[in-house]
């Protein structure tokens, strides 16, 4: 069962149109403009060239229908609106389906620079632009199907390849540095921190040390692992992901790089 959310998703009427409020818009708008004053130098071609694709609307919060006829195009995606949280086999049905799911809220003026659910902000503007981009769009839909037919425990290792990839990826190719991760891309203080900070290691990506890597969702990333290009999501595709699930499982985790999260 999914956990239960703060927030309260609109419902699409009938030909799927949200009825997004003046204050909702306002809060998209804030978000937009400074994610635009964020990405610049940072962010990957490939997140650039998907973002200018979308031609995403500054001063409202897009129809999902205006993306859907970007993707499809672009690579046989669309979006499904979705209450705010859902469970796993429908976030991985969807993702095997070639939809992704969307959160029909977004984050409140408290929450405004971080929330721990996903909302139409993260989703949209992080990750939407990337899954124009064929290497990515496949991996995203393997991952799906993978998931789908996992055992519970094995969704918790294939969960850790989705956050360091999807989520938190980086690039590296000699000194250039780019970030295709939507977890990172639809935050300013992840933006900065991840390309710019001292502190996090970034090490080359490595399938069975990512699955073993244990992360935390509500803290700066204390490490990333690194693609050469984006394009490197279809050579872990062709790997035995299952078979890295194993090996992880029989090696064990690595121990953790930062504190745990202390009970309420």
């Amino acid at each position: 069962m999914a956990k239960a959310s703060r927030y309260v998703a609109h419902q699409p009427d009938a030909q799927g149109h949200v009825a997004w409020q003046p204050d909702e818009h306002s809060i998209w708008q804030r978000l937009v403009r400074r994610q635009h004053k964020a990405i610049p130098g940072k962010a990957c071609q490939e997140y650039l060239d998907g973002l200018d694709h979308l031609n995403l609307p500054e001063d409202r919060v897009p129809q999902l229908a205006e993306i859907d006829a970007v993707l499809t195009k672009a690579t046989g995606w669309k979006t499904a609106p979705v209450p705010a949280l859902i469970d796993f086999s429908e976030f991985f049905r969807l993702l095997a389906n070639r939809l992704f799911p969307v959160a029909t809220f977004i984050r409140s003026e408290q929450e405004l620079d971080y929330l721990q659910e996903p909302d139409i902000f993260h989703e949209i503007f992080g990750h939407c632009p990337m899954l124009t981009h064929q290497a990515f769009a496949d991996f995203t839909q393997l991952y799906g199907e993978l998931g789908l037919k996992a055992s519970k425990e094995d969704r918790v290792f294939l969960a850790r390849m989705y956050w360091f990839t999807v989520e938190f990826g980086l690039l590296q190719s000699g000194d250039n540095r780019a970030i295709y991760g939507g977890g990172i891309l639809s935050s300013p203080g992840e933006t900065d921190y991840a390309f710019n900070s001292e502190v996090p290691e970034r090490l080359p990506f490595d399938l069975v040390s990512v699955l073993r890597t244990p992360y935390r969702i509500d803290i700066m990333q204390p490490v990333y692992y690194c693609l050469e290009s984006v394009d490197q999501l279809y050579d872990i595709a062709r790997l035995d992901i299952m078979g890295a699930v194993r090996e992880a499982k029989r090696l064990g985790l690595f121990a953790p790089r930062f504190e745990q999260k202390q009970a309420v």
